[in-house]
């Protein structure tokens, strides 16, 4: 009998002990999510502070209204868990100078649905990878709309309305800007630009690619460059000085001189472009180039580029410029 009272206390010792492991087992599985929350916020203050609490997992999801003033994000998501901004379009970050919302150094993020406007910048990434931006307007800013900066890599804009930008006159009113000029210091590489409709209104190119950055995407955008201002050479939809920059489903009017560019502002950089199955539209351009794609620095060798004949263009002087060739 005290035989099997013992076995009996060690059967259920092992059994209590197998069951508390098997929780801490199943905690440690699901991570930090099961500590996410959601964080709902209807006034500035409450966003800001919100903001301020947020981490890996959380989702602030702000009501309709309008929230003035300018918002920082400075604590990372996590890869497994990232942290979210969401609102509908009626939710709307009014700046009255400055960035609307500055991302500093926190990567993991999604940003989801929500208007920014007024101030001297929209949406600017510092030193953020894998922020993800979607369904986003930004519109009526002094300068670029969304720029990607200091080596925020990994990263997308996708299904957004960008427009009427630029309003200082200075020619700094990008839709999309990646990287910085100056130098290739800036390596905000892997940026993915897609299903987003830039223009009316836009001071600048719709998108600028600086050298430095490696491998942008930009596919399947609408682009409309009737606000180019001809400052800091923005004659065009699309400005490519980085490197390994794919170009491809995109649908452009509206241009003062070209629809696409490459440059070499520094030695090696401004290369190894594609370009597949874009849609230009030259009418009414009166700049002395008029190319659907005018690459200005070409070598086979080592600077080549991809001009696909699935490219299309009605107007201006021709797909691209002599002596570029076009594949079939």
């Amino acid at each position: 009998m005290h035989g099997a009272q013992s076995s009996t206390r060690i059967a259920g010792t092992l059994l209590s002990a197998a069951a508390l492991l098997g929780g801490v087992q199943s905690a440690a599985a699901a991570g930090p999510a099961d500590t996410a929350d959601v964080i709902d916020v209807a006034t500035a203050g409450e966003l800001e502070a919100a903001l301020a609490a947020a981490g890996p997992g959380d989702e602030v999801r702000m009501a309709d209204g309008t929230y003035r003033g300018n918002f920082d994000i400075t604590a990372s998501g996590a890869a497994a868990a990232p942290a979210g901004l969401t609102g509908s379009a009626d939710a709307v970050l009014v700046a009255g100078g400055g960035y609307g919302l500055h991302l500093d150094g926190a990567s993991h993020w999604n940003l989801n649905g929500f208007t920014v406007t007024g101030g001297q910048k929209g949406i600017v990434l510092d030193d953020a990878d894998h922020v993800h931006i979607a369904s986003v307007t930004v519109h009526d800013l002094d300068m670029e709309a969304v720029h990607f900066r200091n080596s925020s890599s990994d990263g997308s804009i996708t299904d957004s309305r960008i427009h009427d930008t630029g309003h200082d006159g200075r020619g700094m009113g990008e839709g999309v800007y990646v990287g910085s000029a100056g130098g290739t210091g800036d390596r905000s590489d892997r940026i993915l630009i897609r299903g987003n409709t830039i223009g009316p209104g836009v001071g600048g190119e719709n998108i600028d690619v600086k050298e430095g950055t490696t491998g942008a995407r930009i596919i399947g955008n609408t682009f409309d460059g009737s606000g180019l201002t001809g400052a800091n050479y923005d004659d065009s939809w699309v400005d490519i000085k980085g490197n390994d920059v794919l170009v491809e489903d995109n649908t452009g009017r509206g241009t003062t001189n070209d629809g696409y560019q490459t440059h070499e502002v520094q030695d090696g950089w401004g290369c190894n472009a594609t370009f597949r199955g874009n849609r230009s539209d030259l009418g009414g351009a009166t700049g002395p180039d008029r190319y659907a794609i005018h690459v200005t620095n070409h070598d086979a060798h080592s600077c080549p580029v991809t001009v696909s004949d699935s490219n299309t263009v009605t107007g201006g002087r021709g797909l691209v410029n002599p002596g570029i060739p076009v594949t079939g």
